[in-house]
């Protein structure tokens, strides 16, 4: 039987106007084969941001 942890990995989630914001999360890599964006608050910019997955 597989370990739920298999199918899943850690990945970056940094800042689109400011790379200093990075954020870590974990995505199913069997069902989700693109990019995550995802709006995160980003607090230098003291706002929400688009935050892009980088390997």
């Amino acid at each position: 039987m597989a370990k739920k942890a298999e199918h899943r990995e850690i990945i970056r989630l940094v800042c689109t106007e400011d790379p200093r914001s990075i954020y870590t999360t974990t995505k199913n890599k069997q069902k989700t084969k693109d990019r995550v964006e995802l709006m995160k608050y980003n607090p230098f910019l003291r706002k929400h941001t688009l935050h892009r997955e980088k390997k």
